[in-house]
């Protein structure tokens, strides 16, 4: 490898690390929650979205990544979330751009960042009346398919008791809907002491396993701990690189 390309590739390697941090350097805000498909805002700039069953940490893992806690609820009760809800990082102030000075209020839409963060309603467990939970898998499955804007969506998986039957259910949805998705172990730290442990080993190699034939399955199943911060840096890098 000649000296010019390492400097290339450690040049970008620094772009990628300074675009990350100013994209979460900024305050996010929530714009608003769709519980009908004529109310998504415009396609603007890419979109990523999280997706995993109720009481997963979707919310907690969210408030991790944007380094807000409060920002997605939470709540003791499994199905809380019950729309899509949109999260983007405010604008950077026109006037003082080169000092990363922020907008005040909440965010208007994704224009500036190039990019919005989607929090899908939580599945199986939902304390709610079936026609209500007929009526969110179909935003669902109406979001999935007529987003051509949204470039991944990160599946949830609770690293203490791995991929359930409700799991492969929603994998057997998002296969068809030709749409990029990754799986995310969250609550790592609640059967490990370290992120590389031999329970945390287990349960990777046994979700790697079952999904290795599934064709819109990203390869590389992200580790994550939300109190204990593991794999927060990695998956902001990635959604970081989804930003126009």
């Amino acid at each position: 490898m000649s000296t010019e390309t390492t400097t290339d590739d450690a040049t970008g390697r620094e772009d990628a690390a300074e675009k990350t941090r100013l994209l979460f350097a900024r305050p996010w805000g929530f714009v608003r929650g769709i519980a009908d498909l004529a109310d998504l805002p415009p396609m603007v700039g890419s979109e990523v979205a999280f997706a995993g069953r109720s009481n997963v940490g979707k919310s907690s893992l969210i408030n991790a990544v944007v380094g807000q806690a409060g920002l997605a609820r939470t709540s003791d009760t499994p199905g809380r979330t019950q729309e899509l809800n949109w999260f983007v990082p405010a604008r950077l102030d026109e006037r003082s751009r080169k000092t990363e000075r922020m907008t005040s209020g909440a965010p208007r839409d994704a224009e500036d960042a190039g990019l919005s963060l989607v929090d899908m309603p939580g599945y199986g467990f939902a304390k709610a009346p079936k026609a209500q939970v007929d009526a969110w898998t179909r935003l669902v499955n109406d979001y999935l398919r007529g987003r051509a804007n949204l470039r991944r969506v990160y599946l949830l998986i609770d690293a203490r008791h791995g991929l359930k039957k409700v799991d492969t259910e929603i994998l057997d949805l998002l296969d068809p809907a030709a749409v990029s998705y990754q799986i995310v172990l969250t609550k790592a730290d609640k059967i490990a002491r370290t992120v590389d442990g031999a329970p945390v080993a287990a349960v990777l190699a046994a979700t790697a396993a079952a999904v290795r034939r599934r064709p819109a399955a990203h390869p590389e199943i992200l580790v994550t701990s939300s109190e204990a911060g593991w794999g927060i840096d990695r998956l902001r890098a990635e959604i970081a690189a989804f930003a126009l």
